[in-house]
């Protein structure tokens, strides 16, 4: 079950979000290029960042919102540093709200499209790019994007029972 749930459900998750687009992981690069700029409207993305206990690294984001029109291609960036002395691989969950957003919330670029590999006191910029679908219904205003690491296991280790 161990094995089944570290090396087999996160490649399936990650296929499932890339073809119904749930949590930003669709591919959306094609799309992005052909949405139009709706200037009429702003909504502010707010970005919130968490570390589990399990994890000994630093994580922060650049900036605690931004202010974007729908359509908009916007990049913002988060930093992660290991703390620890040996390597470290660590997996960002985002989440979004409201969750009626999050069909809307397109990221073409993202550190939590993958694992992210730490060696021991290492730092890392890591980039987001996404953009507002501009079909968001217009009572939404403000949506929350929150990203929480995760300590992944050793695969190394893991591989070798």
């Amino acid at each position: 079950m161990f094995a089944f749930a570290v090396f087999v459900m996160p490649p399936i998750y990650d296929v499932f979000c890339e073809i119904t687009g749930l949590n930003g992981k669709g591919s959306n690069k094609a799309a992005a290029a052909s949405l139009h700029t709706d200037v009429s409207r702003t909504v502010a993305v707010e970005f919130l960042v968490d570390t589990d206990s399990a994890l000994p690294w630093d994580f922060r984001r650049g900036m605690p919102s931004v202010r974007v029109h729908p359509g908009e291609i916007t990049k913002t960036m988060f930093f992660v540093k290991n703390r620890d002395k040996r390597a470290i691989t660590g997996r960002a969950v985002p989440s979004i709200s409201p969750a009626e957003a999050a069909q809307y919330f397109k990221k073409t670029e993202c550190f939590c499209f993958s694992e992210q590999r730490l060696e021991g006191g290492a730092e890392k910029s890591m980039p987001m790019i996404f953009y507002i679908d501009p079909a968001l219904p217009k009572h939404i205003t403000t949506i929350t994007l929150s990203y929480k690491f995760y300590k992944q296991p050793d695969q190394v280790k893991t591989a070798n029972r």
